[in-house]
């Protein structure tokens, strides 16, 4: 196959050709997001339950879901939210399940719960985790409420008309009502209860088809269409008549509003009133085709709608999707080009740009085998394949080497190229195999950083399997044509120059191993002391541990959270304080920016991410911000002086329970600090957490501490005095009447135009906003229809409650959250000290509490775990091989040497730059042990061809290295020219990705510098205790005499 590819005249420029065609059709097809998706492997299960408390919530909801899913395989984890109103529960699935079975299994627990309350809606069940954010359009109009939904219905409607927008969301409306309001005065004067009032209502509000008139002519259909949608058609309606022909009308004895039904259900932009569109996408979808799609809509809506309508992007998180890809794609091409470079010092322009061009023809057709195996363009895969342009150039070097040093020995350019290629196919061919041994393993690993790290080992493999093809069938038949024309050229004054330095070079090299070879001892065992050094760094925390770097974004937050039962008022004169901070961080930070900082400002109230609650006493403050791309100022920097300028007016803000400054997303490793407790007494479980939470408080850097576990509304419990049922009043009867005066009753749900309305009736706001207003409700008798106070046939008690109730695999919990100022401390850091300093005592002060470590801690160990184990098999595989190769148990041994050489470089980089070693740092250096050993077993081969030409192992050690010093040089310097511009990139946007770099870089840096000194040395002291057997010599390499003259002859030739 080789001779034929290098001799056909066509042959390796078609293959060429189908890579580049297949490659160029499918990379418009690959979709493109920040970072590749996470498959939750959970299940959603959400049950309303309108007017109910959370402990009602945990008893009707919470406990009848955990026993009917029980007997589900598979469950991890189930967790549970008794919330106001709403039951939540999430039921997660071990990684080894069947997905689409376990979804099928929940569905079928859920439907055979028949033990709900009867108020209870219907349960949903859903797939977590199927949407993610891509743009928002803020709609402000000088109009009424109303009239601004119905606009934002419409616009919803042009956009979901677009096929590239899947999903559209309207934001800053609760659900719109024409809410019937009677005071009780009313009621007690015709005798009526609120749910009286709603049968009357609903009897009359009809829209019903009758059936069909049929006659001799045609055929009628028949309908009763008195439905009222108006506040004047509900007005006009007849509750009550008198015998005489009196008529009580509705609008008599009751307030009609076209309303919403939560006040503090609204948005503010930029200070405005506002209806909030969110753009979602599913997975599957491109977030900038999307973009582009609402972009078109907005561009078309605004040319359509009134001047006075506004329509603004805001909250785009698409931005830095494009920022990281460019980001990564200018580093990709200013690689190639230093690549290129790197080679054409040592050979001709036209061999090296063959050698060179063979990773945009493997890239393209890597792109095909991504694109069907589900691989999106992403952060993680951009630097996969900046890491490619450095791996893949060892196979060419090696190959063009080769076929060089046949030239040398005088054979034609055909020739050569033949017998070049396939001296080295079985070296090229077991250094692909030990790569992929490591490689293959980290394709499984765990959790949701392994979801997002194994993309890389998937997008490597790929390349280096077409890399493979493209050196042996294609890049052949260039260099035989490359040779073919460097025969009729001189070598230049310049190259001359070039390989007489880079020789000098090469002979320092060679006499600096052989003085290291005479203190052999010494020398290794100061390499085996630097790297107990090096480790201990990283083991004492000296270099610090973190999960994954913090991301830059566009967006910050601050998340608002008011005591339970705040009314609006005081929620909003918070809000307004933090916007004031803001514009004073924005004057102060501007300065620096080559533009304004703060971009916009959304305010959304009845809405905190961190809260799982609802209400008034809730809000978030969401700043769009000048690019990272664009702006000198570090997200850190700007939440701590917006944090300050809060303390302007601290009377005001210690209002707040907490006030959490933020980005809106948490980052692929979790929470920063998610501590969970598990117990059942909620006493005891609330007096650990305010241990947890005091202790946690004394370390620098700690932030935004919280917890799930908070007082909720007050609440009267109504219980039923004995004797009252003698009266004929049952327990379902005080509460159907109660239920309907301060819960209201839903009589209809009606369509008009684009809105859904509801139609309820309730008490008056002057009959129900204070305490007295309670204590003194009446009691409609049903059949009597005398007045009864409540006060008399009930008890009425006050009573605390907490705003939800957490539930874990059956337990009651509580949870505290926080974050940690990265420029200060770092998760591992704290962990470890509480663990060391105060678990133990912890846990004797409460027994009878369960303590878990969640969020980045658990998430970063379970992945770390995977890798390790992903690691130690790719390493015995890699053994394997070389035993299998070398035929022997020892030389594999001296070759993996590389690999802890390796790490010694990977912690000194990370400590030279400054950085943390982080998750995307530990996959750079396993990636590392399939690169680096490449290098030692061509060098343990020339040590072994040395000795069987008659040197002595101690020459012959020499010897290998000044043979193997350009080759090892070469490759090691292109693999780091392709990873350099990243390692130096100061966008903001790179942080996250230059720690691979780092461990790539300078884990290859001192891998070779070490391996060429080390090796030989260590192969001495083997050799001094009769281990070592260099006389056993394979076949693998063997025909590749005379490697070390075949550059000097690419470059003559």
């Amino acid at each position: 196959m080789i001779r034929f590819f290098a001799a056909h005249p066509t042959a390796a420029n078609l293959v060429m050709l189908v890579f580049i065609i297949l490659g160029a059709i499918s990379l418009p097809e690959i979709k493109r997001e920040t970072f590749p998706e996470i498959k939750s492997y959970a299940v959603d299960i959400s049950v309303p339950y309108p007017g109910a408390g959370p402990i009602d919530v945990e008893r009707g909801i919470c406990l009848p879901l955990e026993d009917a899913l029980d007997g589900i395989s598979f469950i991890e984890e189930k967790v549970c939210d008794a919330r106001q109103n709403l039951g939540l529960m999430t039921v997660k699935m071990k990684e080894q399940g069947d997905f689409d079975k376990f979804i099928d299994d929940v569905k079928t627990s859920v439907d055979s719960v028949n033990d709900f309350p009867q108020e209870a809606e219907v349960a949903i069940v859903s797939e977590k985790g199927r949407t993610q954010d891509v743009v928002a359009i803020a709609l402000t109009a000088d109009i009424s409420r109303a009239e601004l939904k119905t606009l934002a219905e419409q616009v919803k409607q042009s956009l979901l008309q677009n096929p590239l927008i899947p999903l559209v969301e309207i934001q800053g409306f609760s659900e719109r009502q024409l809410r019937i309001e009677v005071p009780s005065y009313n009621l007690r004067k015709y005798g009526l209860s609120l749910d009286q009032l709603a049968a009357k209502i609903e009897q009359q509000d009809l829209d019903l088809p009758l059936g069909t008139l049929t006659t001799s002519h045609q055929e009628l259909q028949i309908r009763f269409d008195d439905e009222r949608r108006t506040v004047a058609e509900l007005a006009e309606l007849v509750v009550l008549s008198g015998s005489e022909g009196g008529e009580v009308r509705l609008g008599d004895i009751a307030k009609i509003q076209d309303t919403f039904e939560l006040a503090e259900e609204k948005v503010a932009f930029n200070g405005q009133p506002t209806a909030l569109l969110k753009v979602l996408k599913n997975t599957q979808d491109d977030s900038l085709d999307v973009l582009a799609a609402v972009e078109k809509v907005v561009t078309e809506q605004r040319a359509n709608l009134p001047a006075q309508v506004s329509l603004s992007l805001t909250q785009d998180a698409t931005s830095i999707v494009k920022d990281r890809i460019n980001m990564l794609a200018t580093n990709a091409w200013q690689g190639l080009v230093l690549v290129f470079a790197v080679m054409w010092l040592f050979f001709t322009i036209r061999y090296a740009f063959w050698v060179v061009m063979g990773l945009p023809v493997s890239f393209l057709m890597s792109f095909f085998l991504l694109g069907h195996l589900g691989i999106t363009i992403n952060m993680i895969s951009m630097v996969a394949l900046l890491l490619a342009l450095g791996i893949l150039m060892d196979d060419a070097i090696v190959i063009s080497e080769s076929i060089a040093s046949q030239i040398k020995k005088g054979l034609q350019p055909l020739e050569a190229t033949i017998e070049g290629t396939k001296a080295v196919a079985r070296g090229v061919a077991s250094s692909f195999a030990t790569t992929l041994s490591i490689f293959i393993g980290l394709i499984f690993l765990a959790g949701d950083l392994g979801q997002i790290l194994k993309v890389i080992p998937i997008v490597l493999i790929s390349v280096i399997t077409v890399s493979l093809i493209e050196a042996f069938f294609i890049l052949p038949s260039h260099l035989y044509h490359s040779l073919h024309h460097a025969e009729k050229q001189a070598p230049k004054p310049f190259r001359l120059a070039f390989d007489k330095k880079f020789e000098v070079l090469r002979v320092s090299v060679f006499k600096k191993v052989e003085q290291l070879i005479d203190y052999r001892y010494a020398f290794v065992g100061g390499v085996i002391a630097l790297f107990f050094l090096s480790v201990s760094l990283l083991a004492s925390g000296v270099l610090k541990f973190s999960a994954f770097p913090s991301i830059e974004g566009d967006i910050v937050q601050a998340r608002v959270l008011m005591p339970s039962g705040t009314p609006l008022t005081r929620t909003e004169a918070v809000v307004n304080q933090l916007i004031e901070a803001l514009e004073k961080t924005n004057a102060t930070m501007s300065k620096d920016e080559q533009d304004k900082l703060v971009r916009a400002v959304t305010v959304s109230y009845n809405q905190n991410a961190d809260a799982y609650d609802t209400g008034a006493h809730l809000a978030t403050v969401t700043v769009d911000l000048l690019a990272a791309e664009q702006r000198n100022s570090k997200m850190q920097d700007i939440i701590n002086l917006w944090r300050s300028h809060t303390q302007d007016n601290p009377t005001l803000i210690a209002e707040a329970k907490t006030i959490a400054f933020k980005e809106p997303a948490i980052g692929p490793s979790g929470r920063a600090l998610e501590i969970r407790l598990s117990g059942d007494d909620f006493d005891e479980l609330t007096q650990a957490s305010l241990n947890l939470q005091d202790w946690l408080g004394g370390y620098p850097g700690v932030q935004n501490l919280t917890t799930d576990l908070r007082p909720g509304k007050p609440i009267f419990s109504v219980k039923l005095k004995s004797g009252a049922v003698n009266l004929g009043i049952t327990a379902q009867e005080i509460a159907r009447q109660t239920r309907a005066a301060f819960q209201g009753v839903k009589v209809l749900e009606t369509y008009v135009g684009l809105d859904t309305f509801e139609v309820t009736v309730k008490l008056a706001p002057e009959s129900r906003d204070e305490f007295q207003d309670f204590d003194n409700f009446v009691i409609i008798h049903p059949e009597h229809k005398v007045e009864i106070p409540l006060s008399s046939i009930a008890t009425i008690e006050w009573q605390q409650e907490y705003s939800r109730i957490g539930r874990v695999d059956n337990r009651r919990t509580v949870t505290v959250y926080g974050d940690i100022d990265t420029q200060v401390n770092n998760t591992v850091a704290v962990i470890t000290d509480l663990k060391q300093r105060w678990l133990d005592d912890f846990q004797s002060a409460f027994p009878n509490i369960q303590i878990s470590f969640e969020g980045e801690i658990k998430n970063s160990a379970t992945t770390q775990q995977s890798m390790m184990r992903a690691f130690l098999l790719g390493l015995f595989g890699v053994f394997i091989l070389l035993s299998f190769q070398f035929k022997s148990y020892v030389e594999p041994v001296i070759v993996m040497v590389a690999i802890p050489l390796a790490l010694i470089g990977v912690i000194w980089g990370h400590v030279i730059m400054g950085l943390n070693f982080t998750m995307p740092s530990m996959l750079g250096f396993v990636s590392l042990a399939g690169i680096v050993v490449n290098d030692s077993i061509l060098l343990v081969e020339f040590v072994k061809r040395r000795v069987h030409e008659g040197l002595s192992v101690h020459a012959a050690a020499a010897k290998a290295s000044y043979d193997r010093f350009r080759a090892v040089f070469l490759t090691s310097v292109t693999t780091i020219a392709g990873m350099t511009p990243l390692l130096f990139e100061s966008s903001l946007q790179a942080q996250v990705l230059i720690p691979l770099a780092t461990s790539i870089v300078f884990g290859i840096a001192m891998s070779t510098l070490l391996v060429l000194f080390v090796i030989p040395c260590l192969y001495s002291i083997l050799e001094d205790f009769g281990v070592a057997k260099p006389e056993t010599l394979t076949p693998l390499n063997n025909p590749e005499q005379g490697r070390e003259v075949g550059i000097n002859q690419a470059h003559s030739s």
